[in-house]
């Protein structure tokens, strides 16, 4: 395991591998693909190594979350629609136990009833929506300070 406390596990939930063909108004237009380069560029002017993790099955969301204390020092966490339903992944990230920022392109709060209600407060430090791609930039920087980490 690590020392230097830098490492980010970066969580994609159901449908990223196909972001690149949902509404670009709401999720921005581009692949999972070219979010994950830009983030990856972030993470390391953040002083971050960046892991990525996609994957459109819940039991395999919860057993990555489970080898997490292993991988990474600390998460970034989309899991799409599961943020809203999904106690089994929010169980997960509890037992986990590390810093997470949870992160939605679009501004769940300003769209359906359903996409208001996060399984996942109180386990993250910080929720960020609506900001884009930039909203990972964001919640990058506040996993560095968390880290205490210097870029």
């Amino acid at each position: 395991m690590s020392t230097t406390r830098n490492r980010v596990a970066v969580l994609h939930g159901v449908n990223f591998d196909i972001l690149e063909r949902r509404d670009p108004d709401l999720y921005g237009g581009r692949s999972l693909s070219q979010l994950e380069h830009q983030i990856a560029g972030w993470a390391r002017e953040a002083g971050l190594e960046p892991l990525f993790f996609q994957t459109n099955h819940e039991g395999e969301f919860v057993e990555y979350l489970h080898r997490l204390p292993d991988l990474a020092d600390a998460s970034l966490i989309n899991a799409g629609a599961w943020t809203h339903y999904s106690r089994a992944i929010a169980d997960a990230l509890d037992v986990a136990a590390l810093p997470a920022v949870e992160v939605h392109l679009s501004d769940v709060d300003a769209r359906e009833d359903w996409r208001k209600v996060s399984v996942f407060d109180g386990l993250v430090i910080e929720k960020i929506s609506g900001k884009g791609a930039d909203g990972y930039r964001e919640a990058l920087d506040v996993l560095a300070r968390e880290l205490g980490v210097a870029a």
